[in-house]
Order: structure tokens, then sequence, then C-alpha cells
């Protein structure tokens, strides 16, 4: 493309997109030149695996655009969003409407993957995968289920031989989105964790030892003898570590994949309210793993910085749509084309 055919598609680009000069490369995307954009993120570590890949892809595509995202937390990265010092926050639980209220500017989210949070566990000696039912993970959780030989847990696992050993149970020290998907499970099907512990980024566990960050849990449970914990699906794939079948609402016992967690999406698609804040664990449905989430970038709707406005928006777009294309080799499960769709019509509420 010459130079004069390059500066007419330059003011082409601009004139159809509203966006700047500067924001329209010649083939189309959205680039700011050869100004280097950095974008500062922080929070889920559930997330922390496909943000990473994603910000590796796009910088490809856009050379001068760098995304740098810190796995700290969804509490983390919601106080870092608040106070200022970072561009986008992550998070597997929405902002309540408390800390809604604290932000500069009305904040977006905007669901990008979806996971799974499961029961993973290193008992010497034994190599199945575990069922576990609402009332044994609530049990256990709570302090009142102390050994694995326990009724509640042989009963469904008939024919294998568990043994007398204490059991270990293993949390997140740090405020967590992951702590969130698995109190909210644990709040829906156990009225007495609802009344003594709840749901919460953190909250006050009755028993165990905490890790920081799904790593620091992975790494935990993996050195300590008959131990239980919850990590993302991908941390117990990756680091090879064992993780059981949950009993779901419809009494059958689902393993988390691919497949049980679109499932579980499908199953409340349709009740996907206008700001995308929703709770999908415990869903109806045969085939649905029932500790599944979303989980969410947080978006400023005021960006002062056309450059990295232009960037982010840019990045939005291409998440809901090629991006998707990143999250099954990483054990995440797509978005519903409709719930993308939706959120890709409101990007353009960043200004």
């Amino acid at each position: 493309m010459n130079k004069l055919a390059g500066r007419n598609w330059v003011i082409l680009c601009a004139l159809l997109t509203g966006i700047s000069l500067v924001s329209c490369s010649h083939n189309g995307s959205t680039t700011t030149g050869s100004q280097t954009v950095l974008i500062n993120g922080a929070g889920s570590t559930f997330g922390y695996p496909i943000y990473s890949r994603w910000a590796d892809d796009f910088h490809k595509l856009h050379p001068n655009v760098e995304i740098n995202y810190q796995s700290v937390g969804s509490g983390a990265g919601i106080r870092q969003l608040l106070a200022g010092t970072v561009d986008f926050g992550a998070s597997d639980a929405p902002m309540t409407d408390a800390q809604l209220a604290q932000a500069k500017s009305p904040v977006l989210h905007f669901p990008t993957v979806l996971g799974a949070v499961v029961p993973t566990y290193n008992i010497p000696g034994v190599t199945a995968e575990l069922k576990f039912t609402p009332q044994a993970l609530a049990g256990i959780f709570l302090g009142k289920i102390t050994k694995w030989n326990d009724p509640a847990i042989t009963r469904a696992n008939a024919g294998l031989k568990l043994p007398s050993a204490n059991i270990v149970v293993i949390h997140r020290s740090d405020g967590s989105g992951t702590s969130f998907i698995w109190t909210d499970y644990l709040s829906k099907v156990s009225a007495e964790w609802k009344d003594k512990v709840g749901s919460g980024t953190s909250v006050n566990w009755p028993v165990g030892l905490g890790g920081k960050g799904s790593e620091g849990v992975t790494g935990l449970i993996q050195q300590t003898p008959n131990s239980i914990g919850y990590v993302e699906l991908t941390y117990a794939i990756q680091n090879h570590i064992l993780f059981g079948l949950v009993q779901n609402s419809s009494g059958a016992f689902v393993k988390a994949s691919l497949e049980s967690v679109t499932a579980a999406a499908a199953a409340t698609a349709d009740s996907m309210p206008k700001d995308f804040r929703v709770s999908i664990t415990n869903p109806p449905g045969n085939d649905a793993y029932p500790i599944a989430s979303f989980t969410w970038l947080l978006v400023p709707t005021q960006i002062s910085d056309a450059a990295k406005r232009d960037s982010i928006k840019s990045f939005l777009h291409w998440m809901l749509t090629d991006g998707q294309n990143d999250a099954e080799p990483l054990a995440y499960a797509k978005l519903p084309t409709d719930v993308s769709a939706k959120e890709d019509a409101t990007v353009s509420q960043i200004h």
C-alpha cells in the first residue's frame, strides 16, 4: 500500500469508527501507531492462565500494546481497580453494589470464559477419582467430617478402601474469587454452611490451612498427605493432581470438563442480567457440573487516555471473538455466543 493510499485508509477508518487517526492501522485493526501503550491489570488467579495467553497473543497482533497482568487474587484486583492503580481488574466474584459505589466511574463487568472449581486431594495409595456429595463437601469444610473413611464419603465410593487418616483441609488465605465460587456453592447446598460461614472472597474458615493463590493451594495439596482443597480446573490438570466428581442438583455425579461446564452455563444463560453479574453454581441439568462460574474483567467506563482506551476496547472485542479460541486448550469453556455478542455491544459504553 503506497503512502497516499495508506493515508486515505486511515482517514476512512477514523470516519467509520469514530476513533482517533493514530488508532487506525492499514490492516483495519485498532492500534496506536508507533506509540507503546502499557495496560496494567490485576486480580483473579483463576483466570491467570488464559489472561497470560491473551496478553501474549494480542501483543503479537499489536506489537505496540503491552498488557501486564498480575495474578494477585480477585480481592486484591478489585482493591487496585478502586484505588486507580490498574487499568482493569479481574475477579471470579462480581463486584458488590457497595464496591461499585466506591468506583470513580461506573465499572463494567465483562465475562471472559467459564471455568470450574474442583475438589482436589492427596491421599497416599489412592489413585481413584472420588465422588463427593454436597453434604460431604460441606461437612469436610465445616470440620464435622474429619476422617477419610467417614460413611459420608465411603457411601458414595463403594468398593474403594479409604484410610482412617485425618483429613487436612486446605483453603485460600487471600481474598479469592475461587473461594467465592466454592463458598457460593456450599451456601446453596448446605443451610448450616450458609448460616455459619456464608459466601465471599474471604470468609472465616472453620478449619484448615491457608495457601496464597491457586498456586499456593495446589502446592500445599501436593505437599500434604491426606489433604483436600479446591482449585480451578486448569491448575489441577496442569499440575497432574487428582480431582473428584461432584453430585449435582439432579443427583448425578459429574466430572468437571468443558462439556459439563458449558452445560452449567446453558442452564442459566436465559437469566443473564444486563450487567452480567450472575452466579451459575448448583444449576439444574443432569449433565451440568455444579461448581462452575464465569470469570470477569472489570473495566471503568471512563478512560481519559485515548490511546489506552482504544487499545482496551480493541482488546475486549478481540477477546470476545478470536480470543475465545484460546479457551478450550487451557481447560476453560468458551462463552455462549449470545453472551459474547451482548458483551461486544457493551464495549461501546467505554469512552
